[in-house]
């Protein structure tokens, strides 16, 4: 059987599709393939002008619309763009992500980690979801085999910053968020189906910005020995867009960080029920958000 690849994508013509993070990275060949294919791309992001950057390379229907996820108020202000309007969004990708930085708070005073990869998605998604006609794709990553939720300090006020661990953490909670999420809308009777993704070990961007001289050049040694190349990366993303699949499959490269694209293991952590459920009722507390359906 031959190996899937970008190549392979289905039509997306007549369909919207939201990736945030699509600047750079896996987000921006993400946004570039899925254009290619046909749809109407929203390319969200922090900074506009490089986001109008990554769009003037791409061939299609691309828009280029603010969205800060360490902000609650940009990420309702980008929502209601569509929610107002009733404009249709057909895919939700919550692709953008920090990795490793030093400790930071966001505008609402979460460590930014948590903040930018968990909730900021989380209420994206929430605020979006009346207007979501198929699938939400979340990318998470092989380190949350590495991540603990600390339900009692999620933000890191009363034990002393790990920058990785946090990072685990923040990628554990994106496969507990995609699994509650997916139990929600089954027992409200949507079609929607939540997904998850991870690219395995691919070269971007992101390894770059840790904050740490001896963390980014063992990123750059790393991604010179170790790394498939972003287009790879990218692939588990689309195929979770376009697969018919089952809810909550979390799909990535076959061996870890690499090998056919298909479904991937999740931790046990990942699979604990009452740690999604318990998940979810702490952000949306924190976010001033919740399931709408």
């Amino acid at each position: 059987m031959t190996e899937w690849t970008a190549a392979d994508l289905p039509s997306f013509a007549g369909r919207t599709v939201i990736v945030t993070g699509a600047n750079s990275g896996l987000g921006l060949i993400t946004a570039r393939e899925l254009t290619r294919a046909g749809a109407r791309t929203i390319l969200a992001v922090r900074n506009v002008d490089k986001g109008t950057a990554a769009a003037a390379d791409m061939s299609g229907d691309v828009e280029v619309r603010r969205l800060d996820l360490q902000d609650l108020s940009s990420i309702r202000d980008f929502a209601e763009g569509f929610t107002l309007s009733g404009d249709r969004v057909d895919v939700l990708v919550n692709n953008a992500g920090i990795m490793a930085v030093p400790y930071a708070l966001t505008a609402d005073g979460f460590e930014s980690q948590i903040g930018t990869n968990h909730l900021g998605h989380f209420a994206l998604t929430n605020m979006l979801l009346p207007v979501i006609t198929d699938r939400v794709v979340t990318v998470s990553s092989m380190m949350h085999l590495f991540g603990y939720i600390s339900l009692t300090d999620l933000n890191w006020k009363s034990r002393p910053y790990l920058a990785w661990p946090a990072y685990g953490q923040s990628k554990l909670a994106n496969l507990l968020f995609t699994s509650e999420l997916q139990r929600r809308l089954s027992a409200a009777g949507s079609p929607l189906k939540a997904h998850a993704a991870h690219p395995g070990y691919s070269a971007t961007n992101l390894q770059g910005h840790t904050g740490s001289r001896w963390g980014s050049r063992m990123a750059g040694l790393g991604n010179k020995v170790m790394a498939t190349d972003a287009d790879f990366g990218a692939r588990q993303t689309l195929y979770a867009v376009s697969a018919e699949l089952p809810g909550d499959s979390f799909i990535g490269p076959r061996f870890a960080m690499r090998g056919p694209t298909g479904p991937s293991p999740r931790s046990p952590l990942a699979r604990r029920q009452s740690t999604a459920r318990a998940l979810w009722t702490l952000s949306e507390q924190l976010t001033a958000t919740e399931f709408p359906l």
